[in-house]
């Protein structure tokens, strides 16, 4: 049974778990492949190992006799402003009842609480480095997946440039030997991969791609250029973090940082790391989310928006109400601006480089729900007991990944 104690090891009984799935048959779930929750063990458990530095853990099944699956498929969780790893506690249960036999899910907890101001650089770099921990104590994991929310997103985005083409095993950037052949035959060996992994899933839930300044990225500033310059100044109050998401971090000479985050350079390859996860998923909340807009989790121009009047519910998942699968948008011309340009322009900039490669873009409203005030965290089921009716967007999300 989980305890709030951080024991090294918990385990939680299968057979309640197994009694949900039945349930969950007997409803008529479509039947997949045979990774389904089909292949738990009749005894199974979830064990939960702390990762000894704080409250990240993994999460995986083992069976009757304690003894682990042959998971490689790692999943990693990303918790938003303010969060902690359990804020990704259901979503990684669900993960294992669907595919007990192929993943393991690490909750991280290197930026938790107030560590989230200290900047999405600096996250990103304390995730990359979490990573690597975990994937030395899986040393059978070949493939790697991310799921941010919120500003989550945005920091596993940072985090896989820092991992991309990286052997973690001799700490290198395909550095591997004195010989230029072998040094470019362990670059090649490397490219396209993330810490070593083969880039399966990169999804994000409500995660403002394109910062938190102007075009009503934050709702709750109803659209005020008053409010958000206001917002905008007052933007050091979440430390770096803030200045970031406001766009506001250009004190040191250099481009904003999420200007950054839209290009390649020598050192961090943002946009190739991105480009190398098979699917790119955008989950975004329509109305209700009161920190995050629409257009900026679902990285849309604002006339690129459906209209809502055609938008409706799925029959199975009730709270998404658009399922679309875009291709990646060719540009003509690179376009770079400094931090001095119209906003608009540096939205485009954003836009135009994340759009280089293909996103699905799925859509979620709460409206009707006694929960839909509290969107930006129910998308997540960031509190089962607060947030549950967002179960049915977490299964959207299980069903359509990608092993």
């Amino acid at each position: 049974m989980d305890t709030e104690r951080a024991p090294e090891v918990e385990e939680t009984s299968g057979s309640k778990q197994m009694n949900e799935l039945t349930d969950q048959r007997n409803r008529g779930r479509k039947k997949k492949s045979k990774r389904r929750g089909s292949y738990l063990p009749k005894f199974a458990c979830f064990r939960i190992e702390r990762d000894g530095t704080g409250d990240g853990f993994d999460i995986e099944v083992v069976d009757a006799s304690r003894s682990r699956s042959n998971s490689n498929h790692l999943i990693i969780t990303v918790n938003g402003l303010i969060g902690s790893a359990r804020n990704w506690k259901f979503a990684a249960k669900q993960f294992l009842k669907n595919y007990p036999e192929d993943v393991i899910v690490h909750c991280s907890d290197s930026n938790a609480a107030m560590l989230t101001f200290d900047g999405i650089d600096v996250m990103g770099e304390r995730l990359a480095e979490e990573v690597i921990s975990v994937i030395k104590r899986h040393p059978g994991l070949k493939k790697i997946s991310f799921v941010g929310h919120s500003l989550g997103g945005l920091v596993a985005r940072y985090a896989i440039a820092k991992l991309y083409g990286r052997d973690i095993l001799t700490q290198g950037n395909g550095h591997a030997g004195s010989d230029n052949s072998d040094q470019a035959c362990h670059e090649r060996k490397y490219e396209g991969k993330i810490a070593g992994l083969e880039p399966i899933n990169f999804i994000t839930f409500a995660t403002p791609h394109l910062g938190s300044r102007g075009h009503k990225q934050v709702p709750m500033f109803f659209g005020s250029h008053t409010l958000e310059k206001v917002a905008s100044r007052l933007s050091w109050f979440l430390g770096r973090t803030g200045k970031q998401l406001f766009l506001a971090d250009s004190d040191n000479g250099k481009p904003l940082l999420l200007l950054q985050m839209v290009h390649d350079s020598e050192d961090m390859k943002f946009l190739s790391a991105l480009q190398s996860f098979k699917h790119r998923v955008a989950y975004a909340n329509v109305r209700h989310d009161q920190l995050v807009g629409w257009s900026t989790s679902s990285i849309r121009r604002r006339h690129e928006l459906p209209k809502r009047q055609h938008l409706s519910r799925h029959e199975k998942y009730p709270h998404v109400v658009n399922v679309e699968t875009a291709k990646s948008t060719y540009v003509p011309a690179e376009i770079k601006v400094n931090g001095n340009e119209k906003i608009n322009d540096m939205e485009e900039e954003m836009i135009r480089g994340l759009t280089t490669m293909s996103w699905d873009r799925i859509d979620v409203s709460f409206s009707g729900s006694r929960q839909k005030y509290l969107a930006h965290n129910t998308i997540q089921v960031n509190t089962y007991f607060m947030n549950s009716d967002g179960a049915d967007v977490i299964q959207h999300m299980v069903d359509n990944f990608e092993l």
